[in-house]
């Protein structure tokens, strides 16, 4: 599998170098809040006590799930190329979010079964027409496993090309938060109930159809529970090619911001192959998705906001950036105690 050489942001000199800047603002200490935290860990991050936010990105994976066929949605598969050709036109939540912040937002073509117009922008990195049913075996083979790490971290070295370090992940994939549900149940030992919720829209018996078909898929497999293995077995495409985007993000000191339930469980995957990614990772939101909030809580996180939000594409972590953008500009552009002849008063 693809190495990434991901270095933990810790360094005991910068971080009493940026604390002591922070601290020396004109405010009572810790006043500000989470805007010190996120100013502390994005100096961290990019390695200097004068941080930047450089040419946003949000980048989309998109494929199809062979799952859907157990009826596990209430939206229809088309839907995911449908709304992709949305996403063309600009009419979606994650296209308003991108112009309102300055993101520019990249569409990956991660397995989608339909032949998307390949002269419209969409980076074509498909790897087959959707995964294969994994309620009767492997969602994807370890070579497609591989092809996907390799290509969302292909996508990532493009958008720090691009002059890029911020950098957030979507997804588009009618089925897979049935296949998150399986990933969070498998690599945290919650049990699969607690991690089953509505997706697009189901209903109570709709949700209780998604579980037992989940259950059964779960003990359909008889393999070991290593990150690679679940993955390859539960995994979609354009989930896998998150976690090697984030990864190579994470490597290449780039601030991730983290959006819902999917993401949050490719974090929690990426971070099963190196817990260095973690440090770049700020959790954007709180979603609606079942199980969300016990993830998090498994992960130790903080998100920022919680809006009830539950749509995905990314939109929960752009929502999030402009308390991204308040820390960067606290600790760049409020003055010190002594440059503004003021006594401290803490």
């Amino acid at each position: 599998m693809i190495n990434f050489n991901i270095r933990p942001t810790a360094n005991k000199n910068l971080e009493d170098m940026a604390v002591n800047k922070i601290n020396n603002l004109t405010k009572p200490k810790g006043s500000l809040g989470r805007l010190e935290e996120l100013a502390l860990q994005i100096c961290m991050i990019q390695e200097t006590t004068e941080p930047t936010l450089r040419n946003p990105h949000n980048i989309l994976y998109a494929a199809d799930h062979g799952i859907v066929e157990e009826g596990v949605s209430l939206s229809p598969k088309e839907i995911t190329w449908q709304q992709i050709s949305n996403f063309l036109h600009g009419g979606a939540g994650i296209n308003f979010l991108c112009r309102q912040h300055g993101f520019k937002l990249v569409i990956v073509d991660s397995g989608v079964d339909y032949n998307l117009p390949k002269d419209k922008g969409i980076i074509d990195r498909k790897i087959n027409r959707g995964t294969k049913n994994f309620l009767y075996g492997d969602a994807m083979t370890e070579e497609e496993m591989e092809k996907c790490l390799e290509y969302g971290a292909e996508c990532v070295t493009a958008a720090y090309n691009d002059g890029c370090n911020v950098v957030s992940f979507g997804e588009m994939g009618i089925g897979n938060t049935s296949a998150s549900s399986l990933w969070m149940t498998c690599l945290t030992n919650i049990p699969l109930k607690q991690c089953v919720g509505a997706g697009s829209g189901l209903d109570n018996a709709g949700v209780t159809h998604k579980y037992n078909v989940l259950k059964q898929a779960l003990d359909n497999y008889k393999g070991e529970y290593t990150v690679e293995n679940i993955m390859k077995r539960f995994g979609g495409y354009e989930m896998v090619m998150a976690v090697g985007g984030m990864l190579r993000a994470a490597e290449l000191r780039m601030i991730i911001i983290l959006d819902g339930f999917i993401m949050t469980n490719c974090m929690l995957a990426a971070s099963m192959i190196n817990p260095n990614v973690k440090d770049y990772a700020i959790f954007g939101h709180t979603g609606d998705e079942s199980g969300h909030k016990l993830i998090l809580d498994y992960m130790s996180a903080k998100p920022l906001l919680s809006l009830s939000l539950r749509l995905g594409e990314g939109s929960g972590a752009i929502c999030a950036y402009p308390i991204i953008d308040s820390a960067v500009r606290m600790i760049n552009e409020m003055d010190t105690f002594s440059n503004a002849s003021i006594t401290k008063y803490f």
